[in-house]
């Protein structure tokens, strides 16, 4: 099955930016970024962090408040302040050889820099890679982490798989078979992420009167480090402890 898998994969892999890359940092963004976030989101956005912080030394010495105004659209935006926290720890004491010590970095980001960085022989499996796995019930070396990830992204998808384009349907015990859906994420619209989103974007452009703001929102936001409020204004954590921009 691998080398059925590999040589369509050959044939068909997704042309990715960070695929072109061994450069841990840039992984470790791109995979952050996946977090939750489609590719094709992700592309763009991906370019230009990277344009602006180009190395993991260049994003440790900015600012977290600069980091999370560059997230904007991305959501989850603890991710960026984890991402941040991350590249300063590597800036000040280099790669650890468990990466799961880096802040917001768990199982599966770790196995994926460690395979895709440091060519470390692990397999990283992520949503997609799982789902594979199970359906064909077959094993599969690290050579063919991307492989798996794209076959599960386009072929083997959660509902309903696409078997006549699959490489491996001809020995899949699971061919054919349909998939009830999968439960959905609740609505974004009128949800409390809604709210801490728009607040967000709001202190992200200026620091504002707290009474101004979503108290609850705000306050959710401030537990998670998003936004620091002090003397009645809140604004995004910013490294001189101070500088709050009032108009």
């Amino acid at each position: 099955m691998e080398a059925a898998l590999l040589a369509w994969f050959a044939e068909h892999g997704r042309e990715l930016p960070w695929r072109r890359t061994r450069d841990p940092y840039a992984i470790l963004v791109s995979e952050v970024m996946l977090q939750q976030t489609q590719v094709a989101r992700v592309v763009p956005r991906y370019l230009a962090f990277l344009r602006r912080w180009p190395t993991v030394d260049a994003l440790a010495v900015t600012s977290p408040g600069d980091v999370i105004r560059e997230w904007q659209g991305l959501g989850y935006n603890r991710r960026a302040l984890n991402l941040h926290r991350a590249a300063r720890q590597v800036a000040g004491e280099g790669w650890p050889q468990d990466l799961t010590e880096l802040p917001g970095v768990g199982r599966y980001t770790a196995d994926a820099v460690a395979r895709f960085a440091f060519d470390r022989p692990v397999l990283p499996v992520d949503t997609n890679v799982r789902r594979v796995l199970e359906r064909t019930g077959a094993d599969f070396g690290p050579a063919s982490a991307h492989a798996l990830m794209d076959l599960g992204a386009t072929i083997c998808l959660a509902r309903v798989p696409r078997c006549e384009n699959c490489p491996l349907a001809e020995r899949c015990p699971s061919r054919g078979r349909r998939y009830p859906a999968e439960r959905r994420q609740s609505r974004f619209e009128g949800s409390f992420r809604q709210r801490r989103a728009k607040t967000l974007r709001r202190v992200a452009i200026r620091a504002l009167p707290a009474a101004e703001l979503d108290a609850e929102a705000l306050s959710s936001l401030a537990a998670d480090g998003l936004v620091q409020v002090r003397e009645g204004f809140a604004a995004l954590p910013d490294d001189s402890g101070s500088e709050f921009r009032l108009s």
